[in-house]
């Protein structure tokens, strides 16, 4: 009796794992779009300042995609029950979310070098925006690493075969989330000067 309630206990968290992230990022993406609907409002501001984006940002794009990539390998060598290239798809993506990181820290810099400041007298409409916004933004990928933290422990702990990959699929879907969610706030400052 006592392991068939266990059983139907897994079997019920498990069914409700995805559900619970989609709402979740249902909210973020919301969250999100208000902020880029503000932004857009807020062009039309007197006080606004167009500029290009910081360069370091362009290789936060593009390390941040990649990083989709190897995620996506790693889930397809798990179902492939190939732990070693597993792993190394795993660890991949931990190091280009860190660079992605990086870059991103390196894009404020740029900023402040630039003389565009979050807040302040020397500060714009514009450049707060694109700081809120960002940094929004590091801090999912911040929880995403977390996460990724997280399936790499589980996953060297062999937690995850070809029939169990609920928890590494749950963290590649939430990666995925912050890489989509991060080249449409790329592509929207990009274009939307």
């Amino acid at each position: 009796m006592k392991q068939t309630l266990e059983q139907e206990y897994k079997q019920a968290k498990r069914k409700s794992a995805k559900p619970m992230l989609w709402v979740s990022m249902v909210s973020m993406t919301m969250m999100f779009a208000g902020l880029t609907s503000a932004y857009v409002v807020s062009r039309k501001r007197n006080d606004w300042v167009s500029f290009d984006l910081p360069q370091a940002f362009y290789i936060s794009t593009l390390l941040i995609v990649l990083s989709s990539i190897t995620f996506m390998l790693a889930k397809y060598f798990i179902k492939q029950n190939n732990r070693p290239l597993t792993s190394a798809f795993l660890l991949s993506t931990l190091f280009l979310g860190i660079g992605f990181v990086f870059f991103q820290l390196e894009g404020f810099k740029e900023l402040l070098y630039a003389g565009l400041f979050f807040a302040g007298e020397q500060s714009t409409v514009k450049s707060s925006f694109i700081y809120g916004i960002t940094i929004a933004h590091l801090a999912h990928v911040v929880a995403g690493i977390v996460v990724l933290l997280v399936v790499i422990f589980n996953h060297f702990n062999k937690k995850y075969t070809s029939e169990n990959t609920l928890g590494l699929e749950l963290g590649a879907i939430f990666w995925h989330f912050v890489d989509i969610l991060w080249i449409y706030l790329f592509l929207f400052f990009y274009f939307i000067r």
